[in-house]
């Protein structure tokens, strides 16, 4: 078995990166390489690694990440971490036809490679669906579940499985005039900016949310055939809308929001039923509505009311490749941390540890 390290602002790369991925029965759209470029910054590398076996291949899409900021020490060199691109289920080595003798050759090429660039650690947001990856060599830790709507029976079977609340708020949405469009070319963009910016001011969303017009429109550009906008209107205008990235089996719920003045038209619920609608039209498998932020919180019980009877686990992968090297960076970012503030007390979970938000700097002293 022969490892390539594809990185997709390499022309030469990209090109072979994108052929692979056309001819890939599943065609997940997290392990496209403008994807992954998406979520790079501009000192991130962009990865694949990528190998063929006897009867199919390895795909694995990673960010590898510098690690060097001011406070952490690299007497020995520059370091490195590998990250999944954002998004949960995103990650991890996505595999066709490959036997577990050849999914152990890969990690062990893997490996080398890690040594080779320095990387410390390791995080990757696994990829729901198991058997389309090989199995994770590190630790493999539960996290939320995820929201999975079944879109292979027949619509009425659909219709009669979500939630009575679901039906009720659908017919309302209809009663009330709204409609839902698909928009597969981002023709409504700046619609759609307006009414996520807003959802995410309102909900004090984190920074990491709150993505630029520029984004979006490199997603259209790039990944078109993989996305796709729908837009519920009501009185021409665009009340709740949806961004979803579409796979060759699975539809996956991406950004969106709702208009504040709009909550009463139950503008969601008939969006989302009609992604259902649409998905099975498509021919595709499964709509992945996603999970809360905490455990059975509001948003987890609303996404499960479209599909009351499927949740997936949702895991993350973590391992550790140079463990001095770990211990050396956490302790530094540690004692930087409660410089900043005495009393700050590390998350236990968060991993890598050396990278746990720090508390903001202390004010500096006054003459």
């Amino acid at each position: 078995m022969k490892l390539e390290i594809w990185n997709a602002r390499n022309p030469t790369d990209a090109r072979r990166w994108r052929a692979v991925h056309a001819a890939w029965p599943a065609r997940q759209v997290a392990a496209h390489p403008e994807y992954v470029a998406l979520f790079a910054t501009a000192r991130d590398e962009p990865l694949a690694a990528y190998a063929e076996t006897a009867e199919g291949f390895v795909l694995y899409p990673f960010l590898l990440r510098p690690v060097d900021a001011p406070h952490l020490p690299t007497d020995g060199g520059p370091v490195h971490d590998i990250a999944s691109p954002y998004g949960s289920s995103s990650g991890g080595a996505f595999q066709h036809r490959v036997d577990e003798v050849a999914a152990k050759e890969f990690w062990h090429l893997f490996d080398d490679f890690c040594r080779a660039r320095r990387v410390v650690s390791e995080f990757v947001r696994l990829h729901l669906f198991p058997a389309e990856l090989l199995p994770y060599p590190g630790e493999v830790r539960p996290r939320l579940p995820n929201v999975v709507r079944d879109l292979r029976p027949p619509l009425e079977e659909i219709w009669r499985d979500v939630e009575h609340k679901v039906r009720k708020n659908v017919n309302k949405a209809r009663r009330s005039g709204v409609t839902v469009e698909v928009d597969e070319t981002g023709a409504r963009l700046d619609e759609f900016l307006a009414v996520y910016l807003d959802t995410m001011r309102r909900r004090r969303a984190a920074s990491d949310y709150l993505f630029s017009e520029g984004f979006f429109r490199t997603l259209v550009d790039r990944l078109g055939g993989q996305i796709a906008f729908f837009h519920a209107r009501h009185e021409g205008r665009v009340v709740s809308t949806e961004l979803v990235l579409r796979s060759a089996r699975e539809l996956y719920s991406f950004l969106g929001g709702t208009a504040a003045d709009a909550f009463d038209l139950r503008p969601n619920d008939l969006l989302k039923f009609e992604i259902c609608r649409w998905g099975r039209e498509q021919g595709t498998d499964r709509f992945v509505l996603g999970g809360g932020y905490a455990p059975d919180d509001g948003i987890f019980r609303y996404k499960r009311s479209f599909a009351p009877h499927a949740t997936l686990p949702y895991c993350t992968g973590q391992r550790v490749f140079d463990a001095p090297t770990y211990r050396l960076l956490t302790t530094a970012h540690e004692a930087e941390a409660r410089r900043r503030d005495p009393g700050w007390q590390p998350d236990p979970g968060y991993f890598p540890a050396y990278r746990q938000p720090l508390p903001e700097p202390p004010n500096p002293t006054r003459s």
